[in-house]
């Protein structure tokens, strides 16, 4: 098990796999690492150097009181590209990732990057305003931090159903991704996940989506209930300047996950593009 301290004393742990042409993975929350398994055996087979770390407070990341913000969490990725020192790097980020990937670049800049990839992502802001009233009602949000304060073990397992679109009719529930969630999830710590809330729903990410300058692909399902399409990946892709929409029709928020041999050519394809 690979890990690296940050400059705040906080251990983070990471799976560095392959050779080649480094793609760097941000998962969702309340995941790990993991939840980018089947991608990280398709393009390390493939050629590629595949990296993907557990978030602080999740997974097998140490769990601080504090720092469990946007800031720090771009801080963290650039810290771990530095650590390793990678260069042409190509960012992937999925839902809370994406937010991750974006505000990296936002406070980093490209010089290392090659490419980004937002998946289901969160960016440009989730929050229902009076300037993004195709948002989600502050509600929502406040009744998944009342789930995990209170509940979080059947609250992540409820939260399977929606999140890869297993309660649609004619879906059939599969239950080893529900486990897998349910298990990454509940490796995490409370506080962590539970700041974490904040911000993939509160943080607009606006200023970043414009800071990128590199191509990038967006891939967002058009029944994701999660992260609704119309205000995120829709959005996400008007604003990135050089930006590709790609709208897989029917699929939920975890697509990468139920969809990994369509996603993953769609993916392989741009980066060789």
């Amino acid at each position: 098990m690979a890990t690296f301290t940050t400059r705040d004393g906080t251990e983070l742990f990471y799976k560095d796999w392959g050779s080649g042409q480094p793609i760097v993975f941000s998962h969702g929350w309340p995941l790990s690492g993991d939840a980018w398994d089947a991608q990280l055996l398709f393009f390390g087979s493939r050629g590629y150097r595949v990296i993907a770390h557990d978030r602080r407070g999740h997974g097998r990341s140490a769990q601080p009181w504090g720092g469990n913000d946007m800031d720090r969490y771009a801080d963290d990725l650039a810290e771990l590209i530095e650590h390793l020192d990678l260069k042409d790097v190509v960012l992937v980020g999925h839902s809370t990732g994406g937010g991750e990937v974006a505000h990296y670049v936002g406070r980093h800049g490209t010089g290392r990057v090659a490419k980004v990839v937002l998946v289901g992502a969160v960016p440009p802001l989730m929050l229902k305003t009076a300037d993004n009233p195709k948002g989600t009602p502050l509600e929502v949000f406040d009744g998944i931090r009342k789930g995990v304060a209170e509940n979080r073990s059947q609250f992540y397992r409820d939260l399977t159903l929606p999140f890869y679109g297993f309660n649609r009719a004619g879906v059939e529930p599969g239950e080893g991704l529900r486990a897998s969630f349910w298990l990454q999830g509940m490796a995490g710590g409370i506080k962590g996940q539970y700041d974490c809330i904040r911000e993939f729903s509160e943080v607009d990410y606006t200023a970043d989506l414009k800071a990128i300058d590199v191509p990038t692909l967006v891939v967002h399902g058009d029944d994701d209930q999660i992260v609704p399409i119309d205000a995120a990946g829709r959005l996400s892709a008007q604003i990135v300047e050089d930006a590709t929409l790609k709208v897989y029709e029917g699929a939920p928020h975890g697509l990468a996950q139920t969809q990994p041999g369509r996603f993953n050519a769609d993916v392989l394809a741009f980066i060789q593009g």
